[in-house]
């Protein structure tokens, strides 16, 4: 499915990939989405920091503690839910990924929401939201809003949220970001203690 011919394996791993000399040079290793295959529920991050990179995982340190802990919050999981970046190589320094380096890597990420085929994705962060909605986002203001938008040849339900790192900078964020996430696990159908009724209103 992706034009460069590097398609994901039965895991949705990328098996090796060399298109952006930058990432290449910066990068020890890729960082591939994890969580079940068939999960009802995805979430986009940007791309990976000095401890994804080093663990292997998207979503680890402190941004993900408070992740994990939404999930939680919201009567999921980390085990339960698909957790992916835009580019799966860790940029120089930390610095935001170029519309080269996410165009790249784009053909991943779509070959892998092809495949999860999930009833919601939520963006976590402006880079993530401008990425797959195509046009500017004002995160701080529309996180929480529900938008279709055609990805990977399909009309799916995006849910825009803000970074989880934004909350370790400023608190006020924390609470309507754990709003946004228990919203997530209500519209996927995800949460434990969700029943059914609630969520009829909602399709």
């Amino acid at each position: 499915m992706t034009e460069h011919g590097d398609a994901l394996d039965a895991d949705l791993r990328v098996p090796s990939c060399e298109r952006c000399p930058a990432l290449v040079e910066s990068r020890s290793r890729i960082v591939d989405g994890v969580g079940p295959t068939d999960a009802d529920l995805l979430f986009v991050g940007e791309g990976p920091g000095a401890n994804e990179d080093a663990e292997g995982e998207p979503f680890v340190g402190r941004s993900g503690d408070v992740l994990d802990d939404a999930l939680r919050d919201a009567g999921l999981a980390r085990a339960d839910v698909r957790i992916t970046n835009c580019v799966r190589c860790r940029p120089p320094d930390n610095r935001d990924p170029t519309s080269d380096e996410l165009a790249n890597c784009r053909g991943h990420l779509d070959e892998e929401i092809d495949r999860l085929d999930p009833a919601l994705i939520v963006t976590l962060g402006k880079v993530p939201s401008e990425h797959l909605l195509d046009r500017s986002v004002a995160i701080t203001s529309e996180s929480g809003d529900v938008v279709d938008a055609r990805l990977a040849g399909a009309s799916r339900r995006v849910l825009l949220s803000v970074h989880p790192a934004a909350t370790l900078y400023d608190r006020s964020q924390r609470d309507g970001f754990f709003e946004t996430i228990a919203r997530a696990a209500e519209l996927s159908g995800g949460a434990a203690g969700g029943s059914g009724q609630s969520r009829l209103g909602e399709y």
